[in-house]
């Protein structure tokens, strides 16, 4: 009995220190809110979500602290207990940075050691203050070895000072985040893994922008999942990501809750990859998922799903858009499951339509653990 016992033990301990392992992940149902969204935060159905977003902090280049403008800062001062009145378990990280910074302050910051440490003590400040659980940096992007190098320096130190804060306060130390480009390189320039691996409790793959009127000619699956023949696909990034040396529980996929539209240059050719002559309905085409909704409401427009892509769009005259629906969020839930990821994430929240593809995300994931820690 008691060999049987010994030799039970012995197959079962990689499983039962995979099983430990796993089980210690809590998996991230996210959302990003925007500040420049003008959604209000109390809007937010935070019982979708275990991890929500306030973006964004700035960097000041002067002083290379995290601040808060003086009209965010009551909005986002009380993010915290606003979204936790409806969901009490949801984490809140604060994001620093975004799309409209400059990629010149971070990397000016991320330089030299002691523009580094103000950077970290200031958003450790900040983010205590607020009463954040984790800080999330949003640089786009580095675009050099040396600021590569540098993000890597500043990773390692903000993981220093979070665990030293915490170990001479007494308090949970604060989650560490960062959203990336899609792939485990930007362009030609490798990120630093060792650093990620190391510093960071996960990845935001910003898999979307894949295609877009400011910089496509012909139509395009702005989030593709999948891209047959490119490397331009969510897919594509994840894998890349593994290949690097990133676990896949650390990888947490990116859907957008918009996209984009473009002016088809023949009303006949209207699939992907179609000729266009510029943007639609915005100057830069962007739209949001309710803005889209409305668009095919009011003008009666034909909606296409493409499983293999995993994509929609829809056309109505020369107005095309590429976009992510119902189908394509259920379709990358299950990718995110069936993959072994830590879970996924939205930008944004305010551009959803009442809800439907966070709940669409939300019922998708299923039965698994949804409290996060």
């Amino acid at each position: 009995m008691a060999a049987k016992l010994l030799l039970f033990l012995f197959f079962s301990f990689p499983f039962l220190l995979q099983f430990h392992f796993s089980a210690g992940q809590n998996p991230v149902r996210g959302g990003y809110w925007s500040a420049d969204s003008e959604f209000p935060v109390s809007d937010i159905d935070s019982t979708l979500f275990t991890h929500l977003f306030c973006a964004f902090a700035d960097l000041n280049p002067q002083t290379n602290r995290v601040t808060v403008s003086a009209a965010n800062q009551p909005r986002f001062s009380s993010f915290t207990s606003t979204v936790r009145s409806r969901n009490p378990n949801v984490r809140t990280l604060l994001s620093i940075g975004g799309g409209n910074s400059s990629p010149a302050g971070f990397a000016s910051m991320a330089s030299q050691a002691s523009s580094r440490k103000s950077f970290i003590d200031s958003s450790i400040n900040l983010a205590r203050s607020y009463n954040f659980h984790g800080l999330d940096l949003d640089w786009e992007y580095p675009s050099t070895r040396t600021e590569m190098n540098n993000l890597g320096l500043l990773l390692n130190e903000w993981r220093a000072g979070l665990n030293n804060e915490s170990a001479v306060t007494g308090r949970p130390k604060l989650l560490l985040s960062a959203a990336l480009f899609r792939n485990s390189d930007y362009y030609t320039l490798l990120y630093p893994i060792q650093a990620i691996r190391n510093s960071l409790d996960w990845i935001n793959v910003m898999a979307y922008d894949f295609y877009g009127p400011g910089w496509s000619n012909v139509t395009g699956p702005p989030a593709a999942l999948y891209n047959p023949g490119t490397q331009v696909s969510g897919d594509y990034g994840i894998r890349s990501w593994i290949q690097s040396g990133i676990p896949a529980n650390k990888l947490v996929l990116g859907f957008p809750f918009y996209g984009y539209a473009w002016r088809l240059v023949n009303a006949n050719n209207h699939g992907f990859f179609a000729p266009t002559s510029g943007a639609a309905i915005t100057p830069d085409g962007a739209v949001s998922y309710a803005q889209i909704r409305t668009f095919i409401a009011q003008n009666n427009a034909v909606e296409v799903y493409n499983a293999t892509v995993v994509s929609n769009y829809c056309y109505a005259g020369t107005t095309w858009i590429g976009f992510d629906d119902t189908q394509s969020i259920r379709a990358k839930v299950s990718y995110v499951k069936q993959n072994g990821l830590l879970g996924y994430f939205a930008w944004q929240v305010g551009a959803d339509d009442n809800g439907t593809l966070s709940r669409t995300a939300s019922q998708a994931w299923g039965s698994r653990q949804l409290v996060a820690m």
